[in-house]
């Protein structure tokens, strides 16, 4: 579906993510979103205040990786709310990171009994976790007691949730946190509202998300979201691509090189396994001390 066929914004772009969750207008989503994550855990967020960004390492130029909502509740408690688009090297390094500048900035100047107020990273994966093999999308992080298995430490807290495995159609949709999953995901390729998501604050949801509505700028803004992500997206499948050959080109390699050794082995001569492998005398002479891999 091109972008001129759809209704509804991508929350995966830069642009749709900050309009549903990082814009005052429509912070209900945002506490609707994390009361429906946090149900049963903490008590209900009645309102937020957003928080500026820049020292947790957001800049504009970082178009692989994330959009990050940084707010405050009323009773204190903070929290970064991401979109992660493609996966990262130490991508679990920057989330303790984030979180750590959370926490050094709790310290108010002067006097201080170190009392810290509850610190929740909430990332959304656009990828799954090699670390999370299960068919589970939600995951839960706290430091814990190895031994006992008991949290040791409860108001620092990472909350993954891997958006490939959410798999559920609008049928089986059962609480709210689920129709949050369903729409965060599908949005923008629904033409239509689904019949399950019949609560209030969806009717702010898609009227927020809906293209049709946006002004001139609004739109030439999503649409220059939209070609990086899609940028973005065509990166990765080169880089799959290319990983490809590239492992069946070493693949090879490494047959030929055993292939060499096990002639050498049956007595075949230099000449002969030159003229089969494509090696050198050179390299043939000292065939037993190359690792498999080493020659390509």
């Amino acid at each position: 579906m091109g972008l001129n066929q759809e209704r509804y914004i991508n929350p995966y772009t830069d642009f749709g993510f900050k309009k549903l969750f990082g814009t005052a207008m429509n912070k209900e989503l945002l506490i609707s979103f994390l009361n429906a994550l946090l149900e049963g855990k903490e008590k209900p967020i009645t309102d937020i205040h957003y928080l500026n960004t820049e020292h947790l390492g957001e800049y504009a130029g970082n178009r692989n990786s994330i959009f990050d909502v940084y707010c405050q509740t009323t009773d204190g408690t903070h929290f970064i709310v991401e979109m992660q688009k493609a996966e990262q090297y130490f991508f679990k390094d920057r989330t303790v990171y984030y979180a750590a500048a959370v926490i050094r900035d709790q310290a108010p100047k002067g006097e201080w009994n170190y009392q810290l107020q509850d610190v929740y990273t909430v990332s959304l994966l656009n990828f799954t976790f090699p670390e999370f093999p299960d068919d589970s999308y939600r995951h839960e992080v706290v430091l814990m007691d190895k031994e006992l298995k008991q949290v040791f430490y409860d108001k620092l807290t990472f909350i993954y949730l891997e958006m490939p495995k959410f798999n559920k159609t609008e049928n089986e949709l059962g609480n709210l946190f689920e129709k949050w999953m369903f729409v965060l995901k599908n949005l923008y390729r629904l033409l239509d509202r689904p019949v399950a998501l019949q609560e209030k604050v969806f009717n702010r949801l898609f009227e927020a998300a809906e293209i049709a509505l946006f002004t001139p700028d609004e739109r030439w803004a999503y649409e220059e979201s939209v070609k990086n992500l899609r940028d973005l997206k065509n990166t990765m499948d080169t880089s799959f691509v290319k990983g490809l050959a590239e492992g069946k080109a070493e693949g090879k390699a490494e047959e030929k090189l055993a292939n060499a050794k096990k002639m050498m082995e049956l007595g075949a001569s230099t000449d002969f396994i030159m003229q089969v492998t494509g090696f050198t005398k050179e390299e043939i002479i000292n065939l037993n001390s190359i690792p498999n891999n080493s020659i390509n």
